[in-house]
């Protein structure tokens, strides 16, 4: 009976090890996905990084404590563009349950790679054109964020009494979407300077820093008062010359994008050289395809991401934006969502109505 009993008690351990390994394995087993970047990378405190908080948010880890990475999620930057059809490949055969690509750059590749995978499911930020039944496509109404820092841009120049201030814009790539964050912008300044002098600049790379800072420094010693960069990680070269500047007293600023880049600009306690941000919430599109992955809810086509629903807006981070500018930029939001305020996506159909000036580097595809 001892041994019958022992025998017995050995088995009944060893099926609850086994169920116990096989529950712990059944535990890891969640969702997969595969976020895919150009060489900036999550660290680009901008674009990729939105999208990558969106990411961790949906696994129950933070930025700080990717507790999740490399066994449910993780991240592949390619160095170069020809490796994007490649990572792509990787990816989907992987098995991934969802493959993110980050920005309009990625449009050829994942149009050349999702009909060859037809059960793997992509979705991408910035392009509502490859159209294939396995890519969900989230596109964002960023004229309207970026009306608004324009907007509080020009109410802060006039609140510090300065006449005829010039506003300096700075683009990554030229393209259709990029065109959005500058006219925007333009037509918020408009709305209080209608003969503010504006400047523009494409550097023709998201990984460019010193491209910015350079022309940074060229247009704030020339007067401008204020630069919108919408460059990706080229864009933290304006911030940076700002910080510069405003650390030797000189009245200018940076405005962030994407992300709340309030915290890159400090340069001393409570003292940040980024006016606001134009938040693009690139991490509420990641979020929504997860869940839809996880409700079994995915679909293909366009979804667009509007002020209407918390997809753009802009941040009231730093103190010395005046109270009296917050406001109005307040009543200008609702004015947009309510249709009152209409911004002009179009450099086409915004030279034609009068509010950007002729010869801007943007495109409209």
């Amino acid at each position: 009976m001892k041994k019958l009993a022992l025998v017995l008690m050995v088995l009944v351990l060893a099926c609850v090890a086994f169920t116990g390994c096989k529950k712990n394995s059944a535990a890891a087993e969640g969702i997969t996905c595969k976020l895919l970047t150009d060489a900036t990378g999550i660290d680009d405190k901008s674009f990729n990084a939105a999208a990558w908080r969106g990411i961790v948010e949906f696994y129950g880890d933070t930025v700080d404590n990717t507790k999740n990475r490399g066994k449910l999620y993780d991240v592949i930057t390619a160095a170069t563009s020809d490796m994007y059809v490649p990572n792509l490949k990787n990816a989907a055969d992987e098995g991934n349950d969802l493959i993110i690509v980050t920005g309009f750059t990625w449009a050829d590749a994942l149009a050349e790679v999702a009909p060859q995978y037809p059960d793997q499911k992509f979705m991408i930020v910035d392009v509502n054109y490859v159209m294939q039944p396995n890519v969900r496509e989230y596109m964002y109404q960023e004229e309207q964020g970026s009306y608004l820092v324009g907007l509080a841009a020009a109410l802060q120049a006039k609140a510090d009494g300065i006449a005829n201030p010039k506003f300096g814009f700075i683009g990554g790539i030229a393209s259709s979407t990029i065109t959005k964050f500058e006219v925007g912008y333009i037509q918020g300044i408009k709305s209080i300077f209608p003969d503010a002098e504006i400047v523009d600049y494409y550097a023709n790379d998201w990984g460019a820093p010193e491209k910015a800072k350079l022309q940074a420094k060229n247009w704030y010693d020339s007067g401008v008062y204020c630069i919108f960069s919408a460059a990706g990680g080229t864009g933290n070269g304006t911030i940076a010359q700002a910080k510069e500047y405003r650390m030797a007293g000189k009245n200018v600023w940076a405005i962030g994008v994407d992300s709340d880049q309030y915290e890159d600009g400090i340069y001393e306690t409570g003292k940040s050289a980024v006016l606001t941000s134009m938040l693009k919430v690139v991490e509420a599109s990641t979020l929504d395809a997860l869940n839809k992955i996880k409700a079994g809810t995915f679909t293909a086509g366009e979804v667009v991401m509007s002020m209407t629903d918390g997809g753009v807006g802009y941040s009231k981070a730093n103190s010395e934006l005046k109270a009296d500018v917050v406001k109005a930029v307040d009543a200008a939001a609702k004015d947009i969502v309510s249709g009152k305020i209409k911004v002009i996506p179009t450099y086409k159909d915004a030279l034609a109505a009068g509010v950007v000036p002729a010869g801007l580097g943007a495109l409209d595809d």
